[in-house]
């Protein structure tokens, strides 16, 4: 097979390399996502509709302008960039742990919402019988909600996973093209593209592609209200 016709090294590093962000963001995207999607779900306060649009502005705004501003704020003369420096860790930007930052914001209605809903579908009524039998607040999320919701959660993961794996726009403007550090697999495209290196760039678009084929797959598997439909 012509050398031209497989995954070289390089891409290769960029493909263990968006795996380990995609693994690491959906991680702290439940962490993060769980306890706001569990408020957005139970609260009646005034700031939920802007809590709730908060969460879901990085799906109308153009990756390029999320990722310009994280760059103004965690850059040197930003208030987190600062912060970081003050704190003897440098600045986030052109890191991997800045790709951290900006994927999980990029990706968080991605997670938030599919838990949000699993929330809301369980209904007061589960809730009200564990009071009863005089469960506390953290033994009924543990025993009570997380099982109930877990469909919503195999479903934020995935799409949580999927989405960070698909990013371009975000991690260029936060990340560059660093190789082993910030060159993922959507960057590598673009380069092969640039290069005129198409059999390369054939072979991880078609992997890609298989990707977001078994993500959906998965997601019409594991989503019992998506079967019905």
């Amino acid at each position: 097979m012509p050398s031209d016709t497989i995954l070289s090294d390089t891409a290769l590093s960029a493909v263990w390399l968006t795996l380990r962000l995609a693994t690491v963001t959906t991680l702290l995207l439940f962490l993060i996502g769980t306890p706001i999607a569990w408020w957005l779900a139970r609260t009646r306060c005034w700031l939920k509709a802007p809590v709730g649009a908060m969460v879901a502005l990085p799906l109308v705004l153009p990756p390029t302008v999320i990722g310009f501003y994280l760059l103004v704020v965690m850059g040197p003369q930003g208030p987190v960039g600062q912060l970081t420096q003050a704190l003897g860790l440098g600045v986030l930007p052109f890191t991997f742990w800045g790709l951290v930052v900006g994927s999980v914001l990029y990706s968080m209605p991605f997670v938030v919402q599919p838990l949000q809903n699993a929330f809301d579908a369980i209904g007061e009524r589960p809730l009200e019988v564990a009071a009863t039998l005089r469960a506390g607040p953290w033994d009924t999320f543990f025993s009570v909600v997380l099982p109930l919701a877990r469909p919503g959660f195999i479903t934020a993961g995935i799409l949580g996973f999927a989405h960070t794996v698909g990013e371009f726009g975000v991690v260029l403007m936060i990340g560059g093209n660093i190789p082993d550090q910030t060159r993922v697999v959507s960057v590598q495209i673009y380069d092969h593209v640039e290069a005129q290196e198409y059999a390369q760039a054939h072979w991880l678009s078609a992997g890609m592609l298989a990707f977001s084929f078994v993500v959906l797959l998965l997601l019409y598997l594991f989503n019992p209200n998506g079967r019905r439909r």
